[in-house]
Parts: structure tokens; C-alpha cells; sequence
């Protein structure tokens, strides 16, 4: 599975950014996927999860309400819709696919990365 992240940029705090996450290859066995950020200096952190065949979503208590994920299943993509932007959450975002979900917060549970996209949003 390939995964290519995308939507990045720069914002002012309170403003919105939608990021995508273009899956390609043996999508077939994709359980779910993930988005993790990284801020410099900080370990990579879980955003969100979506499952692919019923969309559920896990977020992070510190996205919660302001971040939105859904799925495009027929074109292999998943969005991620973010809102009321803060300083804080500047970092690389990267996207993931799991082929299972023991434990969907864990970036060790992820098989496939793709190679992230920058949010930088100013004060």
C-alpha cells in the first residue's frame, strides 16, 4: 500500500485546513487508517483513526471537536477536515494504514506511512 499526504500549509490560528491521504496498491487489506503528527522536538503522536469498511473514528482528546476525518472508499481516500486551528497544532502530519486494529492509537499498529505534510499555523 502507498500513501500520499497532501493539503498542507500555513494558516492563522482559528482558521481551517483540509488535508487527504491518497491510498493506492493492495488497498484490499487495509483494516484502517491514521493520521500522527510531529512537532520538531516531540515524538509522533495519534490524531485520529478512521476504519475503511465502517468509518468509525478514534481522535485524540486534543483534536477533538475541531478535527473531522471521513473516507472516499471508491477513491481509495481519507480526509482529514481541520478546524479552529491553534498554534499547537503545527507539525508534520503523516497518514498511515493499518492492517488490523488491536490498538488503532499506536503508531506501531500501522504497516504503511506516507511521507507527511506540513501545517504551520501562526498567532
Amino acid at each position: 500500500v502507498q500513501l500520499q499526504a497532501s493539503g498542507g500549509g500555513s494558516v492563522q490560528a482559528g482558521g481551517s485546513l483540509r488535508l487527504s491521504c491518497a491510498a493506492s496498491g493492495r488497498t484490499s487489506s487495509t483494516y484502517a487508517v491514521g493520521w500522527f503528527r510531529q512537532a520538531p522536538g516531540n515524538e509522533r503522536e495519534f490524531v485520529v483513526s478512521i476504519t475503511w469498511s465502517s468509518g468509525r473514528t478514534y481522535y485524540a482528546d486534543s483534536v477533538k471537536g475541531r478535527f473531522t476525518c471521513s473516507r472516499d472508499n471508491a477513491g481509495n481516500t481519507v480526509y482529514l477536515e481541520m478546524n479552529s486551528l491553534k498554534p499547537e497544532d503545527t507539525a508534520v502530519y503523516y497518514c498511515a494504514a493499518a492492517k488490523s486494529g488491536w490498538n488503532l492509537r499506536s503508531r506501531n499498529e500501522y504497516d504503511y506511512w506516507g511521507q507527511g505534510t506540513l501545517v504551520t499555523v501562526s498567532s
